[in-house]
């Protein structure tokens, strides 16, 4: 299983009380984490370091998310960062369009830590 030297992770979310919950998550795991309320804060945030992981919502405002997705696996080092979305029942039917775009896995709303962590495991990420 690959394993993490630097650990960054970019939460992206347009609610505050996900990124925070997120935060905590990614934060007991030891990693730095930078946060975006959109998908253009997230794209100027890869742009200034790319992170090991980005954590997005599936439904971003300004920008869908899988045009972020694209946008992020299109810059320099995009291929290398392990794409979690975040997506709710309502979202669903997007999700194998996200997976097609180039995200790793999806999570279901909420998460806790104990999926994140699944999730990051069941993709062979050894942290």
């Amino acid at each position: 299983m690959p394993m993490l030297m630097s650990k960054n992770a970019l939460v992206v979310d347009d609610s505050h009380v996900l990124r925070t919950v997120a935060r905590r998550i990614f934060e007991e795991m030891e990693f730095e984490v930078a946060e975006a309320e959109d998908g253009m804060a997230a794209l100027r945030a890869v742009r200034k370091k790319m992170p090991d992981i980005i954590l997005f919502d599936g439904n971003l405002p300004s920008m869908k998310s899988v045009d972020l997705l694209k946008s992020v696996r299109g810059q320099q080092g995009g291929d290398r960062p392990v794409i979690l979305v975040a997506t709710t029942e309502s979202d669903a039917e997007e999700i194998p369009h996200l997976m097609h775009a180039g995200a790793n896995e999806y999570i279901m709303k909420p998460f806790d830590r104990v999926t994140v962590r699944a999730k990051l495991a069941e993709i062979g990420l050894t942290l």
